[in-house]
């Protein structure tokens, strides 16, 4: 939701993009789906925007009592993939699981470049440090990913109309059509 446009946008530019999915959220699927629908979602959305996924299984709104596990998990995912990048959800998002995964990715991936993407409705401040300039087509393929969450169509949020609402008034910051903003929570330069 937050870094669609970015992954495509680095894709496109021969980088190989690696989605985690800490949780295929059992217990908060809306009535009428069965309870594994996420991660069929999440393979699809993965594949419209052509990365890879790793896809775990931890309960949903409990992620701090797993936060060593999750650690492991990162640490994990670093050696086998040794990223230059790393997006995780900003420093400002209130929701407990991505606070857990956040606080976690900082210590795992302490000599690695970390930004930070927004959603708005969980963060009550969000640090715009660094904006990335996008095509609509970005846009697009961004929109046709989430889509395929075919169990979130009730979310205000989940349409392609806030979709580039958004990535509009990120791309009015910088004088361009479309962007998505992030915090820098680390940059390495090397």
């Amino acid at each position: 939701m937050g870094a669609g446009g970015y992954l495509r946008k680095l894709i496109e530019a021969g980088v190989k993009a690696h989605i985690v999915a800490f949780s295929i959220a059992r217990d908060s699927v809306p009535a009428g789906f069965p309870n594994d629908v996420l991660i069929g979602e999440a393979r699809a959305s993965s594949a419209a925007l052509g990365t890879e996924l790793t896809a775990l299984d931890y309960p949903v709104r409990r992620f701090p009592q797993y936060r060593q596990e999750i650690l492991e998990e990162l640490i994990k995912l670093k050696r086998e993939l040794k990223p230059d990048i790393v997006l995780v959800h900003a420093s400002t998002d209130i929701h407990q699981d991505h606070r857990a995964v956040y606080e976690e990715a900082v210590r795992a991936f302490k000599d690695t470049t970390l930004l930070g993407y927004e959603m708005p409705w969980n963060n009550l401040e969000f640090h715009a440090q660094a904006i990335v300039a996008l095509g609509p087509e970005h846009i697009e393929v961004k929109i046709a990913a989430l889509s395929e969450y075919k169990s979130q169509r009730g979310r205000h949020y989940a349409n392609g109309e806030f979709i580039r609402g958004w990535a509009r008034t990120r791309g009015a910051a910088i004088g361009v059509e479309y962007a998505e903003a992030f915090e820098v929570i680390r940059l390495v330069l090397k």
